[in-house]
């Protein structure tokens, strides 16, 4: 674990993240993919509510990931893994924010 902090910003927030070194740069790459994923949202002008944009955002995501694994030798569990490392991530950032 790199106990340089990651920072990330997503919905025009800044989050300060710590990762493994060799996932600093997916961490990042993924930061700017979901931000983008909400500003094409938010363009759309039909939802308002930052949960809902970012939950919209999260589903498109997960839908992409799932069309991606029909056609692939897709790792369920490694996904899985992924998406919980992920979450903590975002926990930890939240909770550093909230401080």
């Amino acid at each position: 674990m790199n106990n340089e902090p990651l920072n990330i910003s997503i919905m025009g927030r800044d989050f300060c993240i710590t990762c493994p070194d060799d996932e600093r740069e997916e961490i990042l790459l993924a930061a700017a993919y979901l931000d983008n994923k909400i500003q094409e949202i938010r363009a759309e002008g039909k939802i308002v509510d930052s949960d809902r944009i970012a939950l919209i955002a999260a589903l498109r995501i997960a839908h992409e990931l799932l069309v991606l694994r029909d056609g692939t030798d897709f790792d369920i569990n490694e996904f899985r893994r992924r998406i919980a490392s992920l979450s903590r991530k975002v926990d930890e950032a939240l909770a550093h924010e909230d401080n």
